[in-house]
């Protein structure tokens, strides 16, 4: 199967077709030139016979003549034609003295060959050759071609050669120029393979980089160190990998930003849609709260003061924890978009939640909470001092009012590894389910609704804690104990100074 794509690919290859064409167009000029030397042998051999016999001819003319110029007689001249005569063309020669009835021939005359030197004689006009410059004819026959001619001293000449001589010799030479052909188209068949095989080589080595290249492997090189076109389509191939490769590296970190602003875009419509359904939630019950005890003022349904106080405080009450809703979606928001830069500082980590402690002190009495602070020994943290306090906030508020009445809320410092300050806030209780420790930090979470209603509550709290947190790329969590939860946050706890 291999061999038959093989052989399929070499056929239409750029090779086979050079070889084809340049071996048909040789083919196509040695046909031409057999079928013009096919017809310019014959006539070749035919002229140089004519030559040949000419050149006897004068030869035996000057054979007759004596040293004087004057003719020999016949005996004594026909019997040196064998030693002085030039026959080139080996051709048989017959002397015939006409007259006299007298032949000198180079083979033995028969009784035949005299019969056809007679005709031969009948058909030539002798007074015609005897009147004409030049003394001889030729005469072609089916088995000989002959010369009949006079010579000076008034003898008839015949001279033949046989056809078959000559036919064998058009014959040879039409063979040898055969042999001749096959090997030239031989040799130029093998010569045109080689200069092919040399010029497609690195063009088919080209074709499986560009296959290569097209399959996006720009490690691949196409060899370009020739100094020809096939070096410089090489060098423009390397050239094309290059910036192909570079392009496609732009479209692709083009397309990564544009998915990350599709998926930022997303997840900002997504956020949208939630912060406008939670806050159309949150907002519906004290609005509804405040619109009907508003009607009810206005309606006068209860005319005695202490009614009308208590109206308006639930008015104040709802408006003041809309406005509490607001301002934490407003300060979540910007600390989701990144508008609130940090501000790091080195603090006393230990001072600020004694602080805070000690501003939230009224809240625990209240619920007869048992606070186990941590000690005054320093523990100096690099962070957002003011983001911090909201988050400890945060945490204290969510502890005291899960906290049960009469339990302990107990806030430890604590070193882990690789300078991290640990701070968290405990409180005893009844845990929190397995669902709400996954959602706990969602906004508008709220695992007791009711509950949370009943202390005001949004579930944006922990959401806060959670961006300030992630802004300061360190960690935070909830976790059950036997006893309780506890909430936690990470510090930066190293000596290095910081920068704003």
């Amino acid at each position: 199967m291999k061999m038959i794509r093989d052989t399929s690919r070499f056929r239409h290859s750029l090779r086979f077709r050079l070889v084809g064409l340049v071996g048909g167009i040789t083919l196509v000029a040695i046909i031409a030139a057999w079928i013009i030397s096919n017809n310019l042998i014959k006539s070749f051999y035919l002229l140089d016979a004519r030559n040949k016999l000419i050149t006897s001819y004068d030869s035996c003319n000057q054979l007759f003549i004596d040293a004087f110029g004057m003719p020999q007689r016949f005996e004594i001249a026909a019997g040196e034609i064998y030693d002085k005569v030039e026959n080139p063309s080996n051709a048989t020669i017959f002397i015939v003295d006409y007259p006299n009835n007298k032949i000198y021939s180079t083979i033995l005359v028969t009784d035949n060959v005299a019969r056809r030197l007679q005709e031969l004689i009948d058909n030539v006009h002798l007074e015609e050759l005897e009147n004409a410059n030049t003394k001889y004819k030729f005469i072609n026959h089916k088995d000989s071609f002959d010369l009949v001619g006079i010579l000076e001293n008034g003898n008839i000449i015949i001279m033949e050669r046989p056809l078959e001589q000559l036919n064998s010799s058009i014959i040879f030479s039409t063979r040898l120029f055969l042999i001749v052909a096959v090997v030239i188209l031989s040799f130029e068949a093998s010569l045109v393979l080689f200069i092919s095989g040399t010029v497609t080589r690195p063009i088919i080595k080209m074709s499986h980089v560009a296959r290569r290249m097209a399959r996006l492997d720009f490690d691949v090189k196409a060899p370009d160190d020739r100094t020809d076109e096939i070096g410089e389509l090489g060098h423009s191939m390397n050239e094309l990998s290059s910036q192909l490769e570079d392009t496609i590296s732009e479209l692709k970190t083009a397309n990564a930003s544009l998915a990350q602003d599709i998926q930022e875009k997303e997840r900002i419509e997504e956020m949208r849609s939630e912060f406008l359904s939670h806050v159309s939630h949150e907002l519906k019950t004290p609005l509804a709260l405040i619109q009907g005890y508003a009607e009810g003022l206005k309606d006068s349904v209860n005319d005695d003061p202490e009614s009308r106080e208590f109206y308006c405080d639930v008015i104040t009450d709802e408006a003041t924890k809309m406005n509490t809703l607001i301002m934490q979606l407003l300060n979540l928001n910007e600390l989701e978009f990144g508008n609130q830069p940090l501000n790091i500082v080195r603090f006393d980590v230990k001072e600020q939640i004694h602080g805070i402690l000690q501003a939230n002190s009224i809240l625990m009495e209240q619920k007869h909470v048992k606070l186990e602070s941590p000690d005054d020994e320093p523990v100096y943290v690099w962070a957002d001092a003011f983001k911090m306090s909201e988050v400890f906030t945060n945490y204290l508020s969510n502890a005291i009012h899960y906290v049960k009445d009469g339990g302990v809320i107990r806030v430890t410092v604590e070193k882990l590894e690789q300078e991290i300050i640990r701070v968290s806030v405990f409180n005893e209780g009844n845990p929190i389910s397995e669902e709400a420790v996954e959602k706990v930090f969602v906004k508008f979470y709220k695992e007791d609704a009711a509950r949370t209603r009943s202390y005001g509550g949004s579930g944006i709290g922990l959401s806060i804690v959670e961006a300030i947190q992630k802004s300061h790329g360190r960690d935070y969590g909830v976790y059950n104990v036997a006893d309780g939860v506890v909430f936690y946050y990470d510090l930066d706890g190293s000596t290095a100074v910081k920068n704003d």
